[in-house]
């Protein structure tokens, strides 16, 4: 078995093309890895920040929550900044998601589980699911482009 670059509490570098960083954070991961949820954070930054200016992160200021491959922490496209110092697992919950079948137009409110957010627990037929973020499963090139479609200026 492999030795993972990161684990749970990472916080990691987002390169973006249009340039400067966005932050990521790994909050859960699969046990083997390849699939992590990751909070994503504005705003740009021109340069790497150091860890340690990183501890006020919250799920709250988080711009984005995603289930993504991790592809970039293991070929080195995202550069790992360090382990949050302040790392608590039940302050950064595994979110519902909400898909919508695309033949039925069915709205599903999707839940992973919080140990392995490859394993789909539970989901529920809905009439509307309000602003849940959208069911995925994205690579690491899709997840740059919407943080840099999230971080530009509107």
């Amino acid at each position: 078995m492999r030795k993972l670059p990161y684990k749970e509490g990472t916080l990691f570098a987002i390169p973006l093309r249009s340039g400067g960083y966005g932050l990521g954070l790994v909050a859960h991961m699969a046990p083997m890895g390849k699939i992590i949820l990751a909070y994503l954070f504005g705003p740009m930054r021109l340069e790497l920040p150091k860890a340690d200016e990183l501890n006020d992160l919250s799920p709250d200021n988080a711009v984005r929550c995603l289930r993504c491959g991790d592809l970039g922490l293991i070929n080195g496209t995202w550069p790992i900044i360090g382990q949050m110092k302040s790392w608590a697992e039940d302050k950064w919950p595994m979110p519902t998601f909400v898909h919508k079948e695309s033949l039925s137009n069915r709205i599903l409110i999707r839940k992973y589980s919080e140990s392995d957010p490859s394993k789909l627990e539970s989901q529920t037929s809905v009439a509307s699911a309000g602003d849940l973020e959208q069911d995925g499963l994205h690579g690491y090139q899709a997840v740059e482009l919407i943080l840099i479609e999230q971080l530009k200026p509107h």
